[in-house]
């Protein structure tokens, strides 16, 4: 078989290792604190870009967003909305209208009175293009106004229906205090100097975003947490973060490469805990060049049958992971059509494909990768698009610097991403990745189109994934990008630390985290 064949030498040139260990066995050494029972400590795989919890992606925010802000609604651990700055909500008959009653007594880190007012400056932070803003795409189509009739009234005003906009307030609508924007000389500077009213406030940012300290903020208006100080180091090699929790010098350990999987269950002082994060592994397709061999469809799916996905989740996942045959996750609350299944591994007929688009000798192109991801992935993928005679030049870019071209439509003509369910609804992903209007989409497909437009006017959860059901065919279908997997974070924590994990996100959340 062609896959035994590119297995076997991805194996032989050591691409797929058995572990990231560098030399010899490392046990986990102790239970303990590394620093102690007041401190927790995190190591995460990447540095921080921003901390504008408006401005930067959720990737980047997905760490300490939940641990610096508060919102007006939010997610409790197993994704349903609950009520947090606001009591109620009222929703007019069209979904129009959303008139939020806010909660008194709130303070920011710095002493003032949250108000209405403040929600009103957060949301117009968002829609001013100098703060560039990633969640701009999310409002600025639908927001007409927002009144502020009292104090602790707050009502937005939608330009047309938006059935997800209480997942939007959730997901994306940090409240800044809107005195302490208007003091600051440009946008840009509140990240030097963040303040919110989440249940920590930042103590200190290391220059280069390797290091974020954050302290309790004890007049956090809610439950207050155990623990009085996060560190979150950034341990952006997976051979050093994984020996760092082995050996005791930090306390919990996130996205943990999948190699080392199975060997950090067997050790006695962790808990090893892999969880869907209800985030696509895909490569994204850049469409809309009639110049370029993937906008003919025939291609899309010649690429798609030359990959063997069920062969990569065995030994580039290591097993940590499921096939998925299109881009909304099985794990969303609602829209995944789970009879979708991924394209067989066929490369007879991707050959018989490239041949009928006018591609009997395949072509050249290059994959850009999101350094973050397991480098053994895009080698694998290149692999088997070679066996039909695509061949692929790599391009494997910082986290940092993938997500400047990916922000500007500048990744292409493929790139190699995982999206974060920032949303618990399919409109984040399939909105950001595949409308014409998507902050990271080259993809204009009229049927889709349609679809969005429609679902935009509902608000059940049954309606709305009857919709979103449809939509995932047609991205199947179309082959509107290569899906890979569905995508796992593997985290490592002391037996002796309390902590949670959030279902179906990659959203890190430490608000109830404690030593046992």
């Amino acid at each position: 078989m062609v896959f035994s064949k590119v297995i076997k030498a991805l194996l032989a040139g050591g691409v797929l290792a058995a572990s990231v260990l560098a030399s010899g066995v490392v046990h986990a050494t102790t239970d303990k604190p590394a620093v102690d029972r007041d401190t927790l400590v995190v190591g995460v795989e990447k540095e921080f870009q921003n901390l504008d919890g408006l401005v930067t992606i959720s990737g980047d925010s997905l760490r300490y967003g939940w641990q610096i802000y508060d919102t007006l609604y939010g997610f409790d651990l197993e994704g349903k909305i609950v009520p947090r700055l606001a009591t109620s909500v009222t929703i007019s008959p069209d979904s129009k209208v959303f008139t939020y009653k806010l909660r008194k007594g709130v303070k920011f880190h710095n002493g003032t009175q949250f108000t209405s007012k403040d929600v009103k400056a957060s949301v117009e932070h968002i829609l001013d293009p100098k703060s560039k803003s990633t969640r701009r795409p999310y409002f600025a189509p639908i927001v007409d106004s927002i009144e502020t009739p009292d104090p602790y009234t707050v009502v937005f005003k939608l330009k047309v229906p938006d059935g997800a906009f209480q997942n939007k307030v959730a997901g994306y609508l940090y409240i800044l205090p809107g005195d302490y924007l208007a003091s600051l000389a440009n946008p840009d500077a509140f990240a030097q100097a963040p303040i919110s009213l989440g249940p920590y406030k930042v103590k200190r940012y290391a220059p280069g975003g390797s290091e974020l300290v954050l302290e309790r903020f004890d007049d956090f208006w809610g439950e207050k947490p155990k623990i009085k100080t996060l560190i979150f180091k950034a341990i952006t090699e997976p051979v050093s973060r994984v020996n760092a929790i082995l050996r005791g010098e930090i306390d919990v350990a996130v996205v943990l490469p999948f190699p080392d999987y199975d060997r950090l269950k067997k050790e006695a002082g962790l808990d090893v805990i892999s969880s869907p994060v209800a985030s696509p592994l895909y490569i994204r397709v850049y469409t809309d060049d009639p110049a370029s061999p993937f906008s003919k469809r025939e291609v899309r799916q010649a690429l798609s049958y030359a990959i063997d996905t069920n062969a990569i989740i065995k030994s580039v996942l290591h097993g940590v992971g499921e096939p998925l045959g299109t881009f909304i996750s099985n794990y969303y609350p609602y829209g995944a059509k789970k009879s979708i299944k991924a394209y067989p591994y066929d490369p007879k007929k991707a050959k018989e494909l490239l041949a009928k688009a006018g591609y009997p000798s395949g072509f050249e192109t290059t994959l850009n990768i999101q350094g973050d991801l397991p480098k053994e992935l895009s080698e694998t993928v290149a692999a088997y698009w070679g066996q039909i005679g695509v061949k692929v030049k790599l391009n494997r870019l910082t986290y940092a610097a993938f997500q400047r071209l990916n922000n500007t439509h500048a990744s292409g003509p493929l790139a190699l991403s995982q999206f974060t369910n920032a949303l618990y609804d399919p409109i984040h992903p399939v909105g950001g990745a595949f409308s014409k209007d998507g902050s990271w989409s080259n993809y204009n497909n009229p049927d889709v189109e349609a679809l969005l437009q429609k679902v935009n006017s509902v608000s059940g959860a049954q309606q709305r994934g009857e919709i979103f059901e449809q939509v995932g065919q047609i991205l199947h279908d179309d082959a509107a990008g290569f899906f890979l997997s569905e995508y796992f974070y593997i985290y490592a924590k002391k037996k002796s630390v309390q902590w949670d994990v959030q279902k179906g996100s990659g959203f890190l959340n430490f608000r109830t985290a404690g030593w046992k």
